[in-house]
């Protein structure tokens, strides 16, 4: 399934799929959930980029998207977002990302200045749009009302 979003300068840059589980536990026993992180490499495809063109960063499995702190994983992505390397994120679904609006917020922003675009199993959404930046912000609101308050 193609996207109107993807430009040949998206395509000339690397897809990278963010595949994160938040805890050990789900890890170990919700391997369908993994499966399906990893085959979004297929929708990358789909979209337009080459085999070789895309990257997988798994290094945060198990860990809570509710803080960048120990995400070493999140930390590359944001770098090589910045470094423009990046022209499209792939994730099962955007929350996987981050967990909370104080680290969602600034890769949006970094997204939209260096033009990656952002995807999920429901769609392809471009930060630096005002429509792109609606939903995803609204999907990131949502993501934190559903953490455990604590």
């Amino acid at each position: 399934m193609k996207s109107e979003l993807v430009t040949p300068s998206h395509l000339a840059r690397k897809a990278v799929v963010y595949i994160r589980q938040s805890t050990p536990h789900q890890v170990v026993s919700n391997q369908e959930s993994l499966r399906l992180q990893y085959a979004l490499r297929q929708r990358a495809r789909e979209l337009g980029w080459r085999e070789a063109a895309i990257d997988v960063i798994d290094a945060d499995l198990g860990l809570s998207g509710a803080s960048i702190a120990q995400r070493n994983g999140f930390k590359e992505l944001v770098g090589r977002v910045g470094l423009s390397e990046v022209g499209l994120i792939l994730s099962i679904d955007v929350t996987r990302l981050a967990r909370n609006c104080t680290d969602w917020y600034p890769l949006l922003d970094i997204c939209g200045l260096r033009g990656c675009l952002i995807a999920d199993r429901d769609g392809v959404y471009d930060p630096g749009t005002p429509n792109g930046r609606l939903l995803l912000g609204l999907k990131g609101s949502i993501s934190e009302l559903e953490l455990p308050a604590g």
